[in-house]
């Protein structure tokens, strides 16, 4: 890399780390092509991101930046794993390091949080974001079905008793 590929990358770097919630730091000592080929997909699937790049060009993009925490972390051959859904980067890198020795999860920060593995461990044990949205919605339209239950509830009484005199009247 010349001087301004760097400095391009540098910015590239800075420019996501200002709009993304989560980055997760990670070892990767003897991934194969395949291996980080399929680790490439399952974060691309999770809407996530996963770029390894230099340490010093790094720790120059987090400088001033709400995630300069993890600077200590980029020791070695490390990469970064970044989304916008706190929870879908930390599964997909979690899930990735249960099938592979190779990747270690090194730690992260969650905005000005910085979170060690355990801590990434633990986060990616979270419904997502997309699930609790979900469960959010089903909790605001369950009382709504039930008052529509209980509205009806009287009506159809009244309909089952009228229909219980009308067959009485003519059995009778």
């Amino acid at each position: 890399m010349d001087r301004t590929e760097k400095r391009e990358f540098v910015a590239l770097l800075a420019a996501v780390f200002a709009e993304t919630s989560m980055v997760v730091v990670t070892r990767n000592k003897g991934l194969t092509v395949a291996d980080a080929t399929n680790l490439r997909r399952q974060m691309r699937a999770a809407g996530a991101n996963y770029k390894v790049a230099k340490n010093r060009l790094t720790a120059l993009a987090l400088d001033g930046t709400r995630f300069d925490g993890i600077a200590p972390m980029l020791k070695g051959p490390t990469a970064l794993a970044w989304s916008k859904d706190p929870v879908a980067v930390a599964k997909a890198a979690v899930e990735f390091a249960k099938t592979n020795e190779k990747f270690e999860i090194i730690g992260g920060a969650l905005g000005t949080q910085t979170l060690n593995a355990d801590g990434i461990k633990a986060l990616a044990e979270l419904p997502s974001l997309d699930a609790l949205r979900a469960g959010l919605l089903g909790m605001i339209q369950t009382p709504a079905t039930r008052i529509a239950g209980v509205l009806q509830a009287p009506a159809g009484q009244l309909a089952r008793v009228f229909g219980a005199y009308a067959k009485k009247d003519e059995a009778a």
